[in-house]
């Protein structure tokens, strides 16, 4: 039960006056994450737009400016199961504020670079560690600590945050950054970092059990679990947590699956989609309206697989969701680059953009219970690997062979792999869905 203390808080009064209105008040604590989501998301895909500017102020090649994006996609994905144990132990809120503290120093860091190590130090390392503290493994906490019912929906619509973030930023920053530069661009990167921080620090809190309320959709109170005895054995419950969970076939084809995930989607079209659009003669500003394209139909996708994965089994939507990626991403070469050709490839390819993370994160906490957030950390972490992989991979092929079309071949006949790979995982009963008032 809460504190005394705790229910003279502006937060506790501000979550009776919801009550009042029937309103939980983890659907506010969900919007604050969406809006740190998506600002994180407008940082991981801001280098999209820089990689030709880069090129054309110092003379990098795209393979060097490549080989700094995949270190930030790297720890971007690696420091998802420490994010998950210091979320445990420090609490949602401060996690929050120092990662966003990091973005944001790293981006105005390197206002002022004129090496390549700096841009792998302040794009590849500070930016990476920064967002990576928050990511994937943030969404997956809230929705798990704050929601009992709703809860697939709920990662549905913070996984769509990712896609409102390219939707929002992209376009945006591919303009700015014509118009008066990239540096200039990055300001509003900046600005929007500010105002998560403060939406943080004033209306996030850590578990609905600090404001006295219950889960959404529970009737009792869940108290916080008892921390490691120590910050060394809270270091190390991460690596206790993959331990046990690679000792299964599951863990392995999550891990799998989502290495390919991350390797068909941020690694690859959001970093490389701009420049390949370029190569065919397309304005980035264009370019970029493309992948806001694809942003619009992937919140559609991504919250639409949020219910879907709270009612019919994770595997076979899994299974669809692959399939319909790798297919895609095989026309793409065959759309001549116009912007119809563009167009159809966004609808098909938007609809499952992040569509994978509902069903993947319902079948980890199905699977490993309570330590689910760590496990999936580990997951995440195979997914930026993935992203890393084609990130360089793909610079790799442009700088060599002249062309990006190689990489996205090998994506798409991965994204097969993976379907087929999926279906080996043996079903789960489905819970019951308990009836939720409005």
């Amino acid at each position: 039960m809460a504190s005394f203390a705790d229910s003279l808080t502006p937060t506790s009064t501000l979550a009776r006056l919801l009550a009042r209105r029937g309103i939980h008040y983890g659907w506010v604590v969900a919007a604050v994450t969406f809006l740190t989501m998506l600002v994180t998301a407008g940082a991981v895909g801001a280098p999209g737009v820089l990689i030709t500017p880069l090129q054309r102020e110092f003379g990098w090649a795209t393979s060097d400016i490549s080989s700094a994006l995949a270190v930030r996609l790297m720890l971007f994905g690696l420091m998802g199961p420490f994010a998950a144990a210091f979320m445990n132990r420090f609490g949602v809120r401060r996690v929050a504020i120092v990662a966003l503290t990091l973005i944001g120093s790293g981006i105005l860091g390197s206002f002022f670079m004129t090496q390549l190590w700096h841009l792998v130090l302040l794009w590849g390392i500070v930016v990476g560690l920064g967002t990576g503290l928050t990511a994937m493994v943030l969404g997956a906490t809230v929705a798990t600590r704050w929601f009992a019912n709703r809860r697939g929906l709920v990662l549905g619509l913070l996984t769509a945050s990712t896609a409102t973030g390219q939707l929002v930023f992209l376009p945006l920053l591919a303009s700015l950054t014509e118009q008066v530069g990239w540096r200039s661009a990055l300001v509003f990167v900046l600005a929007m970092l500010v105002v998560a921080v403060v939406a943080v620090l004033a209306l996030m809190r850590d578990r609905p059990s600090d404001i006295g309320l219950a889960p959404y959709g529970a009737d009792a109170l869940v108290p916080a679990p008892a921390q490691a005895a120590s910050f060394g054995a809270m270091l190390m419950s991460p690596l206790v947590a993959l331990r046990d969970a690679s000792r299964t076939h599951t863990f392995w084809v999550l891990f799998g699956t989502f290495f390919v995930c991350g390797a068909s989607t941020n690694g690859l079209v959001q970093t490389h989609f701009v420049s390949l659009c370029g190569d065919y003669g397309m304005a980035a500003v264009t370019a970029a309206g493309v992948l806001a394209m694809i942003g619009i139909f992937d919140f559609i996708g991504t919250v639409g697989s949020g219910w879907l994965s709270d009612r019919y089994d994770s595997r076979w939507l899994l299974f669809w969701y692959y399939g319909l990626r790798g297919l895609s991403l095989l026309y793409l070469p065959f759309t001549d680059f116009s912007f119809y050709g563009l167009s159809l490839f966004a609808v098909f390819y938007g609809l499952d953009w992040v569509a994978t993370v509902p069903p993947t994160i319902k079948i980890a906490a199905d699977r490993f219970g309570e330590k689910s957030n760590l496990v999936f950390g580990w997951i995440f972490a195979g997914h930026q690997i993935g992203a890393a992989f084609a990130a360089y991979g793909a610079g790799f092929s442009r700088t060599v062979y002249q062309s990006y079309l190689p990489a996205f071949f090998i994506a798409g006949a991965l994204c097969l792999f993976a379907a087929a790979f999926v279906v080996t995982l043996r079903g789960t009963a489905m819970p019951r869905l308990k009836p939720v008032a409005a």
